[in-house]
């Protein structure tokens, strides 16, 4: 039923703890020409989406210059 376990001696245990690798992970490689310019061309698409939607939105965000008279609905005038 059971699998029978080996024991393992406590040294390999501790030993585990404090293993390197003696062998270094490959250079990452470097961008290409075309991957910097579509970084960059996306990052400028954002931004400059940005700063539109700010420019477009902000007319809509400032309050209503109010007339000297009030204004009265059509509801009011059809008595």
């Amino acid at each position: 039923m059971f699998g029978r376990r080996e024991p393992v001696p406590f040294a390999f245990v501790a030993e585990a703890d404090r293993f390197r690798s003696n062998v270094t992970p490959p250079p990452p490689e470097r961008s290409s020409v075309g991957e910097l310019a579509g970084r960059w061309l996306l990052g400028l698409t954002i931004v400059a989406g940005l700063v539109g939607s700010l420019v477009i939105g902000t007319p809509a965000l400032t309050p209503a210059k109010t007339a000297d008279q009030p204004q009265q609905s059509q509801a009011s005038e059809s008595r």
